[in-house]
């Protein structure tokens, strides 16, 4: 079986961030360095997401799963996301495996598993996306896929925590020239492309330590930032689906403990 972390979502969890492996275009072959160019590359990266208002997103992902005798398998899905900032959204992770949908709509948090007809709500949140997609995880236990997309050039995503960080190459993504960059921080490793046109991202590729079997995960990013996004599209429709209590991870995590 693969090895799996607890996700406290009760009947249906949306699956965290999940990663590819991509061969190394670069050796390092003196002490790791942080190129004060490549920070700068990722922090007007990160204004040009900050500058978006209305887009959609969308992007085809390879995820590493890890079988208990450590050999990897790749899957491939999707992510979609349809944006109206600073605090409506929503998104859809879909695999063979799985099926989630999630809206916000900058007071109350939907997730909805089509295939089960189930849904589950977070209410009275009023808070923007950003503050959201940070805080997620460890609060609710729900993991946004490319959240990091959000909290680039936000103090959300500090880069004085880059242990090494270097440009790579240009190389094409679907047709688009990108330059290739490569980041370390505790944890975790980064590898992103971003458009010489546009300074958005068109690839990232992202390592977890905390599995010493290294799973990955790869996402190809194609973005739609001309065609407004309409608040019907974001609009959560209850009907013939059956809602479910949902417990953040604190409650959980506490009721575990016996509720000291």
């Amino acid at each position: 079986m693969p090895r799996t972390r607890s996700i406290v979502l009760l009947a249906f969890a949306l699956a965290g961030p999940m990663l590819l492996c991509l061969p190394s275009h670069a050796q390092q072959t003196s002490a790791p360095t942080v190129d004060a160019d490549a920070v700068t590359a990722l922090t007007r990266m990160g204004g040009a997401l900050r500058a978006l208002d209305n887009f959609t997103l969308s992007a085809r992902t390879i995820t590493d799963y890890v079988l208990d005798d450590g050999q990897k398998l790749a899957l491939t899905g999707t992510v979609n996301y349809k944006v109206r900032e600073p605090d409506h959204f929503f998104v859809e992770v879909q695999s063979d495996k799985q099926h989630r949908q999630l809206f916000y709509d900058g007071k109350t948090l939907t997730i909805y598993s089509p295939r089960l007809k189930y849904y589950a709500t977070v209410d009275d949140l009023n808070m923007p996306t950003q503050a959201l997609l940070a805080e997620s995880a460890t609060t609710y236990g729900v993991d946004f896929p490319l959240a990091d997309l959000f909290l680039w050039g936000t103090p959300a995503f500090p880069t004085d925590r880059f242990t090494s960080a270097m440009l790579v190459g240009t190389e094409t993504i679907d047709g688009e020239r990108s330059k290739h960059y490569a980041y370390r921080m505790p944890g975790v490793d980064w590898q992103v492309w971003i458009s010489d046109a546009t300074q958005l991202p068109r690839q990232v590729v992202i390592t977890s330590h905390n599995d010493p079997a290294l799973p990955d995960y790869v996402a190809t990013l194609h973005w739609d930032t001309k065609r407004a996004v309409s608040p019907k599209e974001l609009a959560f429709n209850p009907s013939g689906a059956t809602r479910i209590v949902f417990v953040p991870v604190a409650v959980a995590a506490q009721t575990a403990n016996g509720g000291n």
